[in-house]
Formats: structure tokens, C-alpha cells, sequence
């Protein structure tokens, strides 16, 4: 039960600073709703006899996976974790009973609820909009888990490898986040690709995180039909996780040798 106290001490922490500031959470929520915006009225309006609601409908997989985890829980892990380090909370904790496990599942946490709180404003407003979803909603929640966890691994792993300073945040996130965005097919179809592009694409998490819950909300797919976008997304998630992880605790003997 201690890690378990205290992982959530630590989440309560995180998410109480970014409530506080108010800003972060506010455009973090503004990004996501835009993009759905955008993509759902250029789908009505090039996609012949595609009704708007429909089209909302086929806007919220890219929208939510594509842009709102993305920024929140990659951007924002990479984020936090330079922060904490300009302020010189991981030399506080050497020397507090908080062990290092729970701090790095409390960022984890942290994350995965401002994630799941995207996820439930960008279902809700496209339902608003009129969009219908179909398909298991355990199975999509999931492939939201799974998106969640890759992208917080992944911030782990740029926050503690690359970043130094909080300048280095948004250079850092544009320079791995947009190719990869628009290659996933965040703001593209993919269907629009050249097969040179499909190609690489197919190594994207992304594109896996899209292409699978697009076909589990719109179309109603099963486990069995998107096999291959799961299996890659589970072996992904693993491997951030577990990178994520030891590149952590890689920069706890750093920060101790400083």
C-alpha cells in the first residue's frame, strides 16, 4: 500500500499545479477540439454525401489519439519531468521517504487522467455534433490505454535523455511530434499517402493508434480484425514503458552525481 499512497500523492500534486495554472489545461483542451473542427467540416465537405454528423464521427480518432494525447501526455511528460528538475525536486526527494517508483507511476498517473478527462470532452462534443459510435467500448478504452502509455513512455524517455532545460520542451516536442503527427495521419488521411509514405508510416505508433480505433468506433470492428494494429501497439507500449523506465532511473544516478 505505500506505493500505492504514495504514486497518488504525487499525481494529486501534479494535477493540483496544473489546475492551479488553468492554462495548460485549457489549451490542451482547445487544440483537440479545433482539430475535430476542422478535419469534421473538411470531411463533409470533400467527401461526397457524407453527412456532418458522420463526418465528426470519422474526425475524432485523429483528433483525440492523434492530437490531444499527443501534446498532453508526451509533450506534458516530457514537460513535467524537465520542470522538476529546474526546480530541483528530484534533489528533494534522495532525501525524503518517497521512493523513486512511486514517483515516476505518480507522473504516469498524472498523465493518463488529464488523457482520460480528453478523451470524455472530445467523445462528448462530437455526440453533441451528432456523431454515433459503434464497436466495444472496453476495446476502445483499451487502445486509449494503450495510446496513453506509449506516449507517456516515450515523454519519459525525451524528458530525461534530451531535454536539460524547459526551453528545450517545444523544440524538442516539434521536432519528433509533428513529423510523426503528420505521418500517423493526425491531419492527413493516410489513404492520401504515396506507398513510399504508407511504408514508413506503418513503423508509426500513431498511425497504429488511429488506424485501430477508427476501425473499432466507426466501423464496429473487432479484436480479430485489427490484430495487427493491436499487437503492434501492445509490443510498443511495452517497450516505452520499459525505456521509459530505465531511462528514469538513469537520470536519477545523474541528478545524485550532480
Amino acid at each position: 500500500m505505500k506505493y500505492w499512497y504514495e504514486t497518488i500523492a504525487v499525481a494529486q500534486r501534479i494535477l493540483i499545479e496544473l489546475i492551479r495554472r488553468r492554462r495548460s489545461l485549457i489549451l490542451w483542451s482547445i487544440f483537440p477540439i479545433s482539430i475535430l473542427l476542422i478535419v469534421g467540416f473538411i470531411f463533409a465537405d470533400r467527401v461526397e454525401d457524407l453527412p456532418l454528423a458522420e463526418a465528426f464521427a470519422r474526425a475524432t480518432p485523429p483528433a483525440l489519439v492523434g492530437s490531444a494525447f499527443f501534446f498532453s501526455c508526451l509533450g506534458g511528460a516530457v514537460a513535467t519531468v524537465v520542470s522538476e528538475r529546474e526546480q530541483q525536486t528530484l534533489k528533494r526527494l534522495f532525501i525524503s521517504p518517497l521512493s523513486g517508483t512511486s514517483y515516476f507511476l505518480g507522473i504516469f498517473a498524472a498523465h493518463s487522467a488529464i488523457a482520460i478527462g480528453q478523451a470524455l470532452v472530445m467523445f462528448t462534443l462530437a455526440v453533441f455534433l451528432g456523431a454515433r459510435f459503434r464497436g466495444s467500448p472496453l476495446l476502445c478504452l483499451v487502445i486509449l490505454l494503450l495510446s496513453i502509455i506509449t506516449y507517456v513512455g516515450l515523454g519519459f524517455i525525451l524528458g530525461t535523455q534530451l531535454a536539460r532545460r524547459t526551453e528545450d520542451v517545444n523544440s524538442l516536442v516539434a521536432a519528433f511530434g509533428v513529423p510523426l503527427l503528420i505521418l500517423g495521419g493526425a491531419f492527413f488521411p493516410t489513404f492520401l499517402f504515396p506507398e513510399s509514405l504508407l511504408r514508413l508510416a506503418r513503423l508509426n505508433p500513431i498511425y497504429h493508434m488511429i488506424e485501430a480505433l477508427f476501425a473499432v468506433i466507426i466501423d464496429g470492428r473487432g479484436i480479430n480484425a485489427i490484430a495487427d494494429h493491436f499487437g503492434f501497439l501492445l509490443l510498443f507500449a511495452m517497450l516505452m514503458v520499459g525505456g521509459g523506465w530505465l531511462s528514469y532511473r538513469r537520470m536519477l544516478q545523474v541528478e545524485r552525481q550532480l
